[in-house]
């Protein structure tokens, strides 16, 4: 059996982290975990409560909803965080030893509680930066802890372009490989604007590859569309949790990013993938269509817009989601992931793609050389 990589696993931040890892000069603004009076965890920043931390068990969403029902009608927490917390979901030595309990060589982690505070945070850019360069720090101790089989993905905001630079310099000298930043405009600015070109060539010279993943950023839409409440997770954003990403690699092709910089990857991570065949029939039709409309092409391309996609972007496909169907639909760009530890996610991922029809003697480019590309190799 060759080598099996999970694209998407997660990594719960400890109690301290942004305050242990944090530029000491930014220390008021690192985020905490912190209890209140009836026992449930937060995530806080400068004494506000941005979100209930809680604890998932992969397979149960259903236990996250039930938590939240028991805080909104007063009731104390059913369970102590600290004590519900499994090592494996922390620590990367004890997350090592899960990947060999259930058969998988390699990981890369995302941020558990980095996909929650992003927009909340946006007001401030050095808090912003400030505690992500904390993650970050982090991220080089756990490639080491685990001997290199995590692959823990940096946290970037695209908004201070010398900030950037100087993270994926330290990214790059701490074997860290992958960045999560989110697929929206730059303070009014397309990912394609040529003010970014300096960020597109800094990901291209250090190696590293630029990551959208399922998180609270800052948003495509208008904020009308997700209502007002409680909801942690809007419905908007569950249904079209795609769309974002695809605009935002519409936006890099047709552009021409990729055109000027060959070296450059994205990976997509937790966002779906059904809808990437229908996506490369569009991408293609509309760049034809509007060409003969209005007499010109809205970019000058070397070659098919989905040929810019097939070539340098990888998606994660959940089992579910039929991985040999969609690359019999499109190409072999599929990566398997399990979004372990998360509630919607599984602890028994071979299994479930088995169950697809997917093993890793004839899907080496879903289990792992699609990660491996994203990856550098």
């Amino acid at each position: 059996m060759g080598t099996i990589i999970d694209s998407d696993q997660h990594l719960y931040e400890s109690r301290d982290l942004w305050i242990d890892h944090i530029d000491p000069r930014r220390r008021d603004d690192a985020l905490q975990l912190r209890d209140d009076d009836r026992g449930f965890a937060w995530l806080t920043w400068r004494g506000e409560r941005l979100e209930l931390a809680d604890v998932h068990r992969p397979g149960d969403t259903a236990s996250c909803g039930a938590h939240r029902e028991r805080y909104r009608r007063g009731e104390t927490s059913e369970y102590g965080y600290d004590e519900s917390l499994p090592a494996e979901y922390w620590d990367p030595g004890a997350r090592t030893r899960w990947l060999d309990a259930v058969g998988i060589d390699e990981a890369l982690c995302f941020p558990n509680f980095g996909l929650l505070w992003e927009r909340r945070l946006s007001g401030s850019v050095p808090a912003l930066t400030a505690n992500m360069g904390a993650w970050n720090r982090w991220c080089g101790i756990v490639a080491v802890e685990s001997g290199h089989r995590l692959h823990p993905v940096a946290h970037l905001t695209l908004r201070d372009p010398s900030w950037v630079e100087e993270q994926l310099a330290q990214l790059a000298t701490a074997g860290v490989r992958l960045a999560m930043v989110a697929p929206a405009p730059i303070d009014g600015r397309a990912l394609a604007h040529p003010d970014h070109d300096r960020i597109w060539a800094a990901f291209v010279d250090r190696g590293i590859t630029p990551v959208f993943h399922v998180a609270d950023q800052p948003r495509v839409f208008d904020d009308c569309w997700f209502g007002e409440g409680e909801s942690t997770l809007p419905v908007v954003e569950s249904v079209l949790l795609w769309v974002p990403a695809a605009l935002a690699l519409t936006d890099l092709i047709l552009n021409g990013v990729f055109e000027r910089f060959p070296g450059l990857r994205v990976g997509v991570v937790e966002l779906s993938s059904v809808w990437v065949p229908q996506f490369l029939l569009m991408l293609d039709g509309g760049y034809d269509f509007t060409a003969k409309f209005n007499g010109r092409a809205a970019a000058s391309l070397r070659r098919r817009p989905s040929e810019y996609f097939t070539e340098h972007v990888r998606v994660s496909s959940f089992s579910y989601e039929n991985p040999a169907r969609l690359t019999a639909q499109s190409t072999d760009l599929y990566m398997c992931c399990s979004d372990y530890p998360h509630s919607e996610g599984t602890a028994t991922p071979l299994a479930d793609y088995s169950r697809a029809g997917c093993d890793p003697e004839s899907r080496a480019g879903l289990f792992s050389g699609n990660v491996e590309y994203l990856l550098g190799g």
